[in-house]
């Protein structure tokens, strides 16, 4: 059915959730793993607090030490289960774009994710990493909430 089940996360409690699914399905289903965080470049100019507060350098270690953390938590998760897995740690302004991309250059054959369900003005905007990924991409998509 599938071989390489690309699983995107944030790190977030929901996005571990999604990390925790997307390994037993491909544990059920003998596929690979692979799972992909995107971390968001530095910017002079933000509304992000953790952006206005850091410089540069001390965000690039941050965002480091998180990907890390949250990597290693999946790759951890992946092992116990025995299920073979990969890791990935992209940097790119747009995170729907880079699951996309990495679906497509790991030949992936499902992207698992979750959705936070923001709705209202904060979906608007935020928008929706999640359904810009289901609206520009041709590989499969299991969300999970």
């Amino acid at each position: 059915m599938y071989t390489n089940i690309l699983i995107a996360t944030d790190g977030s409690e929901l996005g571990g959730k999604a990390v925790q699914h997307g390994i037993t399905l491909a544990k059920r289903v003998g596929a690979k793993a692979t799972v992909l965080t995107v971390l968001a470049p530095f910017h002079t100019f933000t509304i992000d607090t953790q952006m206005i507060e850091d410089t540069p350098a001390r965000y690039k270690v941050r965002m480091q030490e998180h990907a890390e953390k949250t990597l290693g938590a999946a790759a951890r998760a992946a092992q116990a289960a025995d299920v073979a897995c990969e890791t990935v740690e992209v940097e790119h302004e747009h995170p729907y774009r880079a699951i996309i991309d990495a679906a497509e250059s790991k030949g992936c054959d499902l992207i698992v994710m979750a959705s936070h369900g923001r709705h209202g003005i904060s979906a608007i905007v935020l928008g929706s990493v999640t359904v810009k990924v289901l609206t520009h991409c041709k590989t499969p998509v299991l969300v999970h909430r």
